[in-house]
């Protein structure tokens, strides 16, 4: 006759959390990659461009322009309530889209005064 085995409680397994799991991320160089024959490739040329663009001066203050012009739009709201969310956004994207094409205008005219105000040397 065969022995009758007792029940046993199954071991614990090990739980591994996918948060747990070590993830190495590498940080980018400091310059631009460069292809094998060591020039920066057009497109990192494009990038580094495009963030100077976005650290000037004038575009951090067209984007404050436009969000409190967006802002206000919202605050201001419209009266239907039905329609009060899709009409008090596109009051907002107009009414920042023309506080930052005003201050563009401003800022080109001011540009255009001082160059003729300053005669080009020959």
């Amino acid at each position: 006759m065969a022995k009758a085995k007792t029940a046993v409680a199954p071991k614990p397994k090990k739980k591994t959390s996918k948060a747990a799991k070590a993830v190495t991320l590498k940080a980018a160089p400091k310059g631009a990659k460069k292809d094998k024959s060591g020039k920066k490739s057009k497109a990192d040329k494009g990038v580094e461009v495009l963030w100077k663009l976005a650290e000037h001066p004038l575009v951090g203050e067209l984007l404050a322009i436009g969000a409190t012009a967006a802002v206000a739009a919202i605050a201001e709201g419209s009266k239907d309530k039905k329609h009060r969310s899709s009409r008090a956004v596109k009051e907002a994207g107009k009414a920042a889209a023309a506080a930052i094409g005003a201050r563009l205008i401003t800022e080109f005219a001011d540009t255009n005064k001082a160059a003729k105000a300053k005669p080009a040397k020959s």
